[in-house]
């Protein structure tokens, strides 16, 4: 099969994870950008980048690429490529624009544009347009332009890879799956040591734990927009999911999550059911300082609440002192990698981090602070010193 450019956009922090996960799947000329890989492949790899990565949130195939100095001169290129070779009159079409530009200042406005030159073309040659479909389009385009250099290409994923399809509900602030994956592997979970979220809010954090630890496509939940496309080949797509589902293994570890809030418990539950986990992943309702792990080398990773109200100042500094309070209490001999947009108010939790990584949930600039809680009161003097 023929191999071209591809394009794998991630979450800042996570590049080296995903280049690291797509050498995994065979693509070569991996090449690490900002909050993206740029690799080669063919559809195969295409496919299996969609169903296996976990850290990344778009896979983008591009198909041209310009320089325009004005909103004429981006409609003609646009229009003078053949789209025909993409979609029929037939099929439905999205766009979605980016722009870092003086020249091109409006992202909407650019995806009309394009949007525009696209059904233009299809109008002048047939007499018929094609239709606007937002929600489950044939095609859907993806518009980058950085100064007056515009990159065009297909987004085979559709809705964000973050999007797996088990979670038909969440708590009030969701961690995307892709975030939560990135910070197992950033965390380098050794499976056989017990995993706990002790504050697991809709699950998203365990269950990604749990299918990391079984090898389950991420994929195995949702649609693609890939599948739509005039060059989709069903019969490959079909071999790519028989072999990345023989490929998942078992797990007899432990996969924990407590949560205070008894809906997030039911919400967790019903979510790892249909991520189908629910046999390997245990979640209870439990004041966190209620929490004790019943082992000695348990694995933990969490993301408290990080309080961005102004008057909540004070609560999220006691909060963080009772957290690690609680640690050095109840979790000796564990490691903790906690998350947390409140940078302030972690530096209160009493321990030194062993690591720190700084990273985005969303548009909120975090901290991953790895602690360690060794066993025995001398060295666990030395950790209670506030950083």
């Amino acid at each position: 099969m023929e191999k071209f450019e591809i394009i794998a956009k991630t979450l800042f922090g996570f590049e080296q994870l995903l280049a690291d996960e797509l050498r995994e799947i065979g693509a070569t000329d991996i090449e690490i950008l900002t909050r993206a890989v740029k690799y080669r492949g063919d559809n195969a790899i295409l496919y299996k980048s969609n169903l296996l990565l976990r850290t990344a949130i778009k896979i983008l195939k591009p198909i041209a690429s310009f320089n325009a100095k004005n909103e004429d001169e981006f409609y003609d290129k646009v229009k003078r490529i053949d789209w025909s070779e993409y979609m029929t009159t037939e099929d439905t079409l999205a766009i979605d624009g980016i722009t870092f530009s003086d020249v091109f200042t409006h992202s909407q406005y650019i995806a009309l544009l394009t949007k525009d030159a696209i059904v233009d073309q299809f109008r002048d040659k047939t007499g018929v347009r094609p239709n606007v479909e937002l929600e489950n389009p044939n095609l859907r385009v993806n518009v980058h332009i950085a100064d007056t250099t515009v990159s065009i290409s297909l987004d085979s994923s559709g809705k964000s890879l973050g999007k797996r399809g088990y979670k038909t509900e969440q708590n009030a602030a969701p961690l995307s799956e892709v975030m939560a994956a990135g910070i197992i592997k950033l965390s380098a979970w050794d499976t056989t040591r017990p995993f706990i979220d002790p504050m697991c809010g809709s699950g998203t954090i365990p269950i990604e734990a749990a299918l990391i630890a079984r090898n389950i496509p991420v994929g195995n939940f949702r649609h693609f927009t890939f599948e739509n496309w005039k060059d989709f080949d069903l019969s490959l797509w079909e071999a790519i999911k028989r072999e990345a589902n023989a490929a998942i293994v078992p797990f007899d570890g432990k996969i924990m999550g407590f949560d205070i809030d008894p809906k997030s418990v039911q919400i967790s539950r019903d979510n790892a059911k249909r991520a189908g986990v629910d046999d390997i992943f245990t979640v209870e309702h439990m004041d966190f300082f209620e929490t004790s792990p019943g082992f000695d080398n348990a694995h933990l990773v969490m993301n408290p609440p990080y309080g961005e109200r102004l008057e909540e100042k004070e609560d999220m500094i006691d909060l963080y002192k009772a957290i690690g309070d609680h640690f050095k209490q109840h979790y000796n001999g564990c490691d903790a990698w906690v998350l947390s947009g409140n940078l302030e108010a972690i530096k209160f939790i009493g321990l030194r981090p062993s690591r720190k990584i700084w990273l985005y949930n969303g548009p909120i600039e975090c901290k991953l602070h790895k602690f360690e809680m060794y066993r025995g009161s001398k060295k666990a003097s030395k950790q209670e010193s506030q950083e």
